[in-house]
């Protein structure tokens, strides 16, 4: 079996098996927690760019189906697990991880310890990597120069989201949804409320958006920094009390920034199916699935007409936000799950709800 390097721009070299794509892969380490998952996990748009380690030790026991992908074409730039299964078992496999990242030309790494790399990617924040063959032929040293010097790209959401509008119909609530990077999740929660939806670029205008006559508008997640898409923040002020909003994880971001707030880069980020946060309205815990890089600054909320819903647990950075004079409202999480938890689902309820409170409004203007 082939061997293969996982070297980071601090100069520490992990050397393991290779899995998937023969090919070299550079992008930014992150870690998940999460148990289960990992076909949705690394179809999720939001890891444009990104190299994903699972820290539970086995992935790829059940496989690969059809049915459990949140993008046709995955994102991720490659995979690091402790123990890659070459025999999986479920009645709903379809292919190994291997033979899928060797489809879709990602790079993988098993056999490594993936528990020093995630307290090493805790205690330095997350770091430039490359996945690379091993070998005497590499040089550990000039590969590292090249890490440090080399600048990852900052157009994840152009990348990953849709080149064009497309429907998804329904009888119910007609639906705007912004694709900064979506997970297929979001447009099943919407579909299974019967959601009239349209799927739109992330760089149309809110004049578009508005002419479609929606009821709501949905942000959708996405990968990146908020602060490199300034043009889809200033789409998002101009739809605030046009029409009801609601977003999730980067759109969440975006709207604190259409607001007056600002963003931050966490050290490593949320990823992970386990996450607590409270509801700060009802006071209830709910375990939610994360994936983010940055965070709202709460220290700059003042002044911006915005109330903190949410609180995560585990840090106390900001999980939630609604707007106190328009039916507009975030999360910072994925209530869609995919995978889950599910504990946070009956946000799409609420975004009903929302939609239908404002038509009455409306009538009796």
């Amino acid at each position: 079996m082939m061997k293969r390097y996982l070297i980071l721009q601090d100069g520490t070299v992990f050397e393991g098996t290779a899995f998937g794509s023969d090919g070299a892969s550079v992008g930014e380490i992150v870690f998940n927690t999460s148990m289960t998952g990992y076909q949705e996990i690394l179809s999720d748009p939001s890891y444009c760019g990104q190299i994903v380690t699972m820290t539970y030790p086995l992935i790829g026991n059940y496989g690969i189906n059809s049915d459990d992908f949140e993008s046709i074409e995955p994102a991720v730039k490659g995979m690091v697990v402790r123990e890659l299964a070459e025999f999986p078992s479920n009645f709903r496999n379809n292919s190994t991880l291997d033979e899928l990242f060797k489809t879709k030309d990602i790079p993988g790494i098993s056999g490594i310890d993936t528990r020093k790399l995630t307290r090493l990617i805790r205690a330095k924040g997350a770091i430039k990597g490359v996945l690379t063959a091993a070998g005497e032929d590499v040089q550990i040293e000039e590969v590292v120069k090249m890490l440090q010097e080399t600048v990852l790209p900052r157009n994840q959401v152009a990348q990953v989201s849709t080149a064009r509008p497309y429907p998804s119909p329904g009888r119910g609530k007609r639906v705007i949804l912004i694709d900064y990077g979506m997970k297929h999740g979001i447009l099943r929660e919407l579909n299974n409320r019967d959601c009239d939806v349209i799927v739109v670029p992330y760089n149309t205008s809110s004049k578009e958006i508005l002419a479609w006559g929606p009821d709501g508008v949905m942000l959708s997640n996405g990968p990146g920094d908020p602060k490199d898409v300034e043009e889809c923040v200033e789409v998002v002020r101009e739809l605030l009390g046009q029409v009801p909003v609601f977003g999730i994880c980067l759109g969440h971001q975006l709207f604190a920034r259409a607001c007056g707030a600002d963003t931050f880069k966490l050290k490593f980020g949320h990823r992970g199916g386990n996450h607590p946060v409270r509801d700060l309205v009802t006071g209830k815990i709910e375990i939610t699935s994360q994936n983010h890089g940055y965070a709202v600054d709460e220290d700059t909320l003042q002044g911006t007409r915005l109330k903190v819903t949410h609180s995560a647990l585990n840090d106390g950075t900001n999980e939630g936000l609604a707007h106190l004079d328009y039916p507009a409202f975030t999360v910072q999480y994925h209530p869609e799950s995919s995978p889950g938890p599910e504990d946070s689902n009956y946000l799409f309820d609420r975004f009903i709800d929302v939609m239908n409170a404002t038509r009455k409004e409306q009538q009796h203007a």
